[in-house]
């Protein structure tokens, strides 16, 4: 609406302010005009007595008196003249309505009367008796004294002028109104022209658009204006790209940290959040049955115990959580504003590898402890009881000293085995890749294994869709490596009667190999932590005729796969047998 925005406010307040000054002007010029025709009319009124006062005075002839008279005065007045001996005379006029007056009514008025017998000037608005007219009327006196002039006058005559006056100043007036409006309207869109730009361009920042600028259309305060906001506008966009780079610079530092982050304020609300928050608040909710459809994720009851004990106390609070079977510590820390705290900010940390690392490194102690301890102590037994002569005979001497030899072996190989895989999964160990005939390569090292499966009474084979394989790049003393701790596994835990298969199946850009037997199986809950260092199904760790393996045979196994870039993987039924697979590229290059 017109009268709610400025440029209406700004015209409305000129045209009441002129219009007030033009009212109160008009009042008082009405009041000056009107007493100033008055004033005026008197004057001449009393002019003309004051002329036939003095002819008068210079003629003594009456009738010479009377005809001048008539001629000099007004038409629409009259004039009454006494003369000495009381003799009264009065005009003619052409104004009908302006009746005679009698020289007793003269009298009968103290100020009137007070002109023949005091001889003072007077000049009053009276009332006629006869017809009730308003008229202004003046008297003179005679300066001998022996008479006196009066000449009236109607009133209506002075309103006729005043009305014409009237009129003038009234159109003077609205005359003044029209052009103060227009000059208002003109000048207060002039000022509030610049106003509306800048209005505009505000909204336009609000939107966003950082590039608007506001034309400098005067040089004067709104000019000066215009400048400021043109120069915050640029100083607007300036600090608004730096907030952005600063924002976006903290959600890819929060987005690539590993740790979770969590900032929230005083009443648990989520504020800022990294995808391993999520994921962690995600896992705390399945595993406490409070996922909901289309619900956000929210701060759990547990950690708002945690969120209100930190801003109570206003220290730093470390809690462990286990969520889904990993482990996290979380570490919550207040935030402040100046003196008040205002939030927390809650990192979580994924301690899992480093407990698991933990456990693998204290399991691979006791393991390394009860390998060694058990060919140690027969060591120094056998080797005490050779020194200490408990046997006698040469026989037992060598008995003895056979056991000693095979125990050394047994640490010789342990010993190199541990040393073999230290330097595989430090990467120190390198692959002397060549070229190698597959089908020639498998069956020689299945010829090796032919006198111990005919010992064990277990049928072994190999099994291939071609006698024509071709080649395949790879260590060759590395995978004769696994295809024998794999074999020398089958077959060992395979009773008689039982069969082990060797298995090789060319895919599109890699080569399958299988070893299945009918063996006792591998007990599901072992199956994912058959590849770590010193596995054992025999959980008692006793070492039956012909089970002496060291237990990283796997775990080697699964480093040389992985080094040709490879994978394997086992799958096992109990007391119906395991199949080991592996998969190698046909062509592998070193790095």
């Amino acid at each position: 609406m017109l009268w709610r925005s400025v440029v209406g406010k700004l015209w409305i307040t000129i045209l009441l302010l002129v219009s007030f000054l033009l009212f109160i002007l008009t009042i008082l010029l009405l009041e000056f005009f009107e007493n100033f025709h008055v004033s005026e009319a008197e004057n001449d009124l009393m002019q003309t007595a004051t002329k036939i006062s003095e002819m008068i005075e210079q003629h003594e002839d009456r009738s010479v008196i009377i005809d001048t008279s008539t001629r000099i005065m007004d038409p629409s007045s009259r004039v009454a003249i006494i003369f000495e001996e009381d003799q009264f005379w009065i005009s003619e006029t052409e104004e009908e309505s302006l009746s005679k007056i009698t020289y007793d009514w003269l009298l009968e008025d103290k100020e009137l009367a007070s002109v023949i017998t005091d001889g003072k000037d007077v000049k009053k608005q009276v009332t006629l008796p006869s017809s009730e007219r308003e008229v202004m009327i003046v008297g003179h006196s005679i300066q001998d004294g022996n008479g006196a002039i009066f000449v009236y006058q109607s009133l209506s005559v002075v309103k006729a002028t005043s009305r014409d006056t009237t009129k003038i100043i009234l159109l003077g007036a609205g005359i003044a109104i029209v052009l103060t409006t227009i000059f208002a309207f003109f000048l207060s869109t002039r000022i509030t022209a610049p106003l509306i730009k800048m209005r505009e361009g505000a909204f336009e920042l609000a939107r966003g658009e950082f590039n608007t600028k506001v034309p400098i259309l005067t040089h004067d305060e709104i000019g000066e204006l215009a400048m400021a906001f043109n120069r915050m506008g640029r100083q607007l966009k300036f600090h608004i790209n730096a907030l952005r780079q600063e924002k976006e610079q903290l959600s890819g530092i929060l987005s690539s940290m590993a740790d979770g982050v969590l900032t929230l304020n005083r009443k648990g609300d989520i504020i800022v959040s990294n995808p391993p928050a999520q994921k962690f608040l995600e896992d705390w909710n399945f595993e406490n049955s409070r996922v909901k459809e289309g619900s956000t994720l929210s701060l759990p009851t547990e950690l708002h115990q945690v969120l209100e004990e930190v801003i109570r106390t206003e220290e730093e609070v470390m809690k462990e959580l286990l969520v889904q079977g990993r482990s996290y510590v979380m570490i919550m820390t207040p935030l402040y504003d100046h003196t008040q705290v205002r939030g927390v900010v809650a990192v979580f940390r994924d301690m899992t590898e480093e407990r698991t690392m933990d456990k693998y490194r204290e399991d691979f102690i006791a393991n390394v402890s009860h390998e060694l301890r058990t060919p140690i102590s027969m060591l120094q037994g056998y080797s005490e009881a050779i020194v200490d002569d408990v046997v006698e005979s040469k026989e037992e001497k060598n008995e003895l000293a056979q056991i000693i030899y095979e125990e050394s072996l047994r640490i010789g190989r342990l010993v190199n085995e541990l040393l073999d895989l230290a330097k595989m999964e430090a990467g120190h160990d390198q692959l002397n890749l060549e070229m190698v005939e597959l089908l020639p390569f498998v069956s020689r090292v299945v010829k090796k294994f032919k006198g111990m499966a005919v010992e064990k009474q277990v049928k072994l084979e190999l099994v291939h869709e071609s006698n024509d394989l071709g080649a395949i790049r790879i260590d060759p003393d590395r995978i004769e490596q696994v295809f024998t701790n794999l074999i020398d596994n089958a077959i060992t835990h395979t009773n008689e009667g039982g069969s082990v298969t060797v298995e090789i199946v060319p895919l599109d850009d890699m080569i399958q190999f299988s070893i299945y037997d009918t063996g006792a199986g591998i007990p599901k809950d072992d199956l994912p932590f058959v590849f770590e260092r010193f596995y054992k199904a025999d959980k008692s760790r006793k070492r039956s005729k012909g089970k002496k393996g060291t237990g990283l045979g796997l775990a080697i196994a699964k480093h040389i796969v992985e080094s040709h870039k490879g994978s394997i993987f086992v799958q096992s039924k109990e007391s119906e047998g395991t199949t080991f697979t592996f998969k190698i590229p046909n062509h592998i290059e070193t790095e």
